[in-house]
């Protein structure tokens, strides 16, 4: 049997709660009790979360009880518990446990204990350069749901939670059990860590209308070369006030933002339609199938053809015949 303990101080999220649902129906898909889930806290007894409910817990014993522990996070990631007790054993569990876990702010408790120096993290988008600042030994990947650096996973805010749970049940009784877990769950597709926390357009949000134009326009013509001359003519801009100005509204220079929307259109033609991947680099701009692939590597650490194939895995999936326990 796999031990799971979730390790909750006082405030913590309620929500980080609901994955464990996914280790109970990963039971059930299963049919046999894989996993047992205990709830830990530094001094035992009840812990209340940030809604104000309240949670029996135990007190916090030898790493050993777990064989993976998920240290769950707090509205205020600034006020996360690090205290002694907790650091001292989240050390000790990250270096016997066989995994550890940060859901959401719990990252910075994983953080504050030394075990993301010289690793890959990410956490919620809104604290994700707080961590970064408090701790530049880390490599913090803001646009990520979740990831796997060896034994230290991390996830980003609120429902990324489900999404790492689930690619847990994938690591440990493979991809069929996963996919039924999450159709049990209503979860419309298990998004792969590569995949991002939010909509391209939205992460840029331009205070001006003028730059807001630019970006319909680009949206609009993904398939044309885009030249920072071209976009700025849309913005009545001369080509370096609209480079100065872009980059002060949106936090990226005009080229990074414009494949950050390639990359965006690009998946969802890879998840939704049936054309090759040859046309579709071809229609969101890309010079052609592997300039696509690297982008795609590099912006969300998978290649195209793992978009398709865990696309059509849940196309399958849903036409299929499923029973759901309510």
């Amino acid at each position: 049997m796999h031990r799971i303990g979730y390790l909750l101080t006082d405030g913590f999220q309620v929500l980080s709660l609901a994955t464990q649902t996914v280790f109970e129906f990963a039971n059930q898909v299963a049919e046999e009790p894989f996993y047992s889930v205990e709830n830990y806290s530094p001094d035992g007894g009840m812990v209340r979360s940030s809604l104000g409910l309240a949670l029996e817990t135990r007190p916090l014993q030898a790493p050993r009880l777990a064989d993976t522990w998920i240290v769950v996070g707090v509205n205020d990631p600034l006020k996360v518990d690090t205290s002694s007790t907790v650091l001292d054993f989240v050390r000790q569990a990250g270096s016997q446990a066989r995994r550890t876990v940060g859901i959401c702010t719990g990252g910075f408790i994983l953080a504050e204990a030394g075990l993301l120096a010289g690793r890959r993290a990410t956490t919620h988008w809104a604290y994700a350069q707080i961590l970064q600042k408090l701790h530049p030994e880390i490599t913090v990947e803001v646009d990520r749901i979740y990831i796997i650096d060896g034994p230290i996973w991390t996830s980003a805010g609120m429902t990324a939670g489900l999404d790492l749970a689930v690619g847990i049940v994938e690591k440990d009784l493979g991809a069929d059990i996963a996919r039924s877990v999450a159709h049990k769950l209503v979860m419309h597709q298990h998004r792969s860590g590569g995949q991002s926390q939010h909509s391209e357009m939205l992460g840029l949000a331009p205070k001006s209308d003028r730059i807001q134009s630019a970006l319909n326009y680009a949206r609009q013509n993904l398939n044309r070369p885009l030249g920072v001359e071209e976009l700025a003519d849309v913005a009545h801009l001369s080509p370096r006030q609209f480079t100065r100005v872009f980059t002060a509204e949106t936090g990226h220079p005009p080229a990074k933002a414009i494949e950050g929307l390639r990359l965006e259109a690009a998946r969802l033609m890879i998840e939704q339609s049936r054309f090759s991947l040859d046309v579709i680099a071809s229609e969101s701009g890309f010079r052609d199938r592997r300039h696509m692939r690297e982008a795609f590597i590099r912006g969300f650490g998978v290649p195209p053809q793992a978009v398709r194939r865990d696309a059509r895995r849940v196309v399958a999936d849903w036409t299929g015949s499923i029973k759901v326990d309510c």
